[in-house]
């Protein structure tokens, strides 16, 4: 008895095949609709975080409610995004400049935007604005409680108690409001018949803090005036400060070079080993299999190895499956039911045929030709007994 296979692999099949590319087909669909959905999700967000004290922002830390008052109260607002266009409104109208101390700009286009304006709030100021245009002021901490005015500027006393803010250490010729803590919250210092004016915009005019106390009335009267107002917040693309050395001014020439070639040396190895990925060749090869070649493949490996025992346990398998299918049993049926099952159909001797088929060990090659003659011959005489003059 026979059995063929057709040792076909299943990627081989046109059916296989067309599987595979539909897979491969249904990733790329999902990997491209994926990148258009962040594109469209990430290219317009409304609510993409802007700087603090930005005029658009609705954030906590944004300005625009206050903008919003200042243009109900008939202030336009011109909300500029670089240096240029902040100089050309200005120099347009005398107006109010709504400026941070930005690390972005130098001291002299600091200075010369000051210049340019009727008058300057510094809505952020730092050490350096502090030092440039208040004569010399100083941080001086926070605040730990709301603070009262305490001055004569108007402003401030139409404004009342304000939120507790970062103060400042006032420098000479500098007035300072809101003392608390050793400095003021709001300092102003004349400039060539302007004034500038310092306070902490994001604890005192952002969003979150405007309704608190007087913060909406001083806001108010520091930026609305005049008519207009430019609201300027510098970007790095307004940057006039020497550009900061790059990692590839500080690497040797040589090395961009010896990057090149790795990688081209890394492509190549790529390509060199890539091409044996996958299968070579695909070939339809029909093969008939004895059902017993596998059992009898390892007897040979064990009677090689000379190990009788094991050899003659695969050689006893292959025959007890043989056997089994030509007495009609189950190829599961006990070693023990078959050889009784087997010496019924012969009339042999139980015992004989249970030696020949399960329990006889043999002790060497000569033990083991033996009871392999001895299975041969008892499976010829079942298969001349159940089926006279047929063919194996």
């Amino acid at each position: 008895m026979s059995q063929s296979t057709a040792a076909r692999p299943a990627w081989a099949s046109p059916r296989g095949r067309g599987r595979r590319a539909a897979v491969w087909t249904a990733i790329g669909i999902f990997l491209v609709l994926s990148a258009l959905l962040g594109v469209a999700l990430f290219g317009a967000q409304p609510w993409a975080r802007k700087a603090p004290m930005d005029a658009d922002s609705a954030g906590p830390d944004g300005a625009r409610a206050l903008v919003q008052i200042l243009e109900q109260h008939g202030v336009q607002v011109e909300v500029v995004r670089d240096r240029q266009s902040a100089l050309d409104a200005l120099h347009r109208t005398a107006a109010t400049l709504a400026l941070p101390d930005s690390p972005y700009l130098s001291d002299s286009a600091l200075t010369t935007l000051v210049d340019a304006a009727a008058d300057t709030v510094v809505i952020e100021p730092r050490a350096r604005s502090l030092r440039l245009l208040f004569h010399e002021s100083t941080p001086e901490g926070f605040a730990s409680r709301a603070v009262a005015p305490a001055c004569e500027l108007p402003t401030a006393q139409r404004a009342g108690t304000v939120s507790p803010a970062e103060v400042a250490r006032a420098g000479v010729g500098v007035t300072a409001c809101y003392p608390a803590d050793g400095g003021a919250v709001l300092l102003q210092v004349p400039r060539n018949a302007a004034t500038v004016s310092s306070l902490d915009g994001v604890s005192l005019l952002s969003n979150a803090h405007l309704a608190e106390h007087g913060n909406a009335a001083l806001g108010i009267g520091l930026l609305g005036s005049r008519t207009t107002l430019v609201w300027y917040t510098p970007t790095i693309d307004d940057s006039d400060l020497a550009a900061a050395p790059t990692l590839g001014s500080l690497t040797p020439s040589w090395v961009s070079p010896v990057i090149v070639l790795l990688l081209v040396a890394g492509i190549a190895a790529g390509i060199w080993r890539g091409r044996r990925f996958g299968p070579l060749v695909a070939e339809n090869l029909p093969v008939t299999v004895r059902v017993g070649e596998t059992a009898e493949g390892r007897a040979r490996l064990y009677a090689r190895s000379h190990d009788a025992a094991h050899a003659l346990d695969q050689l006893r398998y292959g025959a007890r499956l043989r056997m089994a299918r030509l007495l009609g049993l189950a190829p599961a049926t006990a070693p023990d039911d078959l050889a009784d099952a087997v010496a019924a159909r012969l009339g042999a001797d139980r015992a004989a045929v249970r030696g020949i088929l399960n329990d006889t060990v043999p002790h060497g090659d000569r033990d083991l030709a033996r009871l392999a003659a001895d299975l041969t011959d008892l499976e010829a005489a079942l298969h001349a007994a159940i089926r006279p003059g047929g063919s194996r």
